[in-house]
């Protein structure tokens, strides 16, 4: 059953700056409740008190805070490498592109230490590689629905250092949400034992490398 508490959940989860600044303690609870509340009337259909979202509110920021101090105690230790002139092609999944795609490695020279990511979907595939390739690329997928193409990208990877970067919850969404803080839009999300990688726009490059960079050098 839908309740104050799920809508400020959702309201407050669903704006990112608005969730960091939860976590942090920095937004009045009173002002927030004050312009969350015509939403939540409006959902639940009946009057709301003031005081009542605010409580939510709190025990929400409660929840965030210690959230934070749990994911602090993971070390974001590594490097950082950037790879750039990518490229993401979306496709639409078929018998036949599933059938050949395993010929797709063929194209990329991995000895020269090319890029090629092939991301299955339930419907639909995502093959990130380097730009020099996309001619070859489109003859692949010559007869296959495409979606979407995307130049100019780079490839940020962060190498941690150790395992327990997929045993720990928690640390992608860290990242994520440091991005996402300064406006940076991820293309992709590709991720290993102890590789994340975020493909992104060439434009966005070194303010994202500076934004993972302060997580990383700490």
């Amino acid at each position: 059953m839908v309740n104050i508490s799920h809508l400020v959940k959702k309201y407050v989860s669903e704006n990112s700056f608005l969730l960091e600044a939860m976590s942090k303690e920095l937004i009045s609870h009173g002002n927030l409740a004050e312009q969350l509340r015509p939403d939540i009337e409006l959902e639940l259909g009946k009057k709301v008190k003031e005081s009542a979202i605010v409580m939510a509110l709190r025990r929400y920021a409660e929840e965030l805070q210690g959230f934070d101090k749990k994911i602090k105690k993971f070390s974001f230790k590594g490097e950082i490498i950037m790879r750039t002139n990518i490229i993401d092609f979306n496709v639409i999944k078929s018998n036949n592109l599933l059938n050949k795609i395993k010929n797709i490695y063929n194209l990329v020279n991995f000895d020269k230490g090319d890029t090629l990511n092939i991301i299955l979907g339930s419907n639909e595939v995502s093959i990130v590689t380097n730009e020099k390739y996309k001619d070859k690329l489109s003859n692949f997928l010559k007869g296959e629905k495409i979606l979407n193409k995307e130049f100019d990208l780079v490839a940020l990877t962060i190498i941690f250092e150790g395992k327990n970067f997929l045993m720990t919850p928690g640390v992608i969404f860290t990242a994520i949400r440091k991005l996402a803080w300064e406006q940076i839009n991820i293309f992709e999300i590709i991720s290993t034992m102890t590789e994340l990688s975020f493909i992104l726009s060439k434009k966005d490059s070194m303010k994202a490398y500076n934004t993972l960079q302060e997580l990383v050098g700490k």
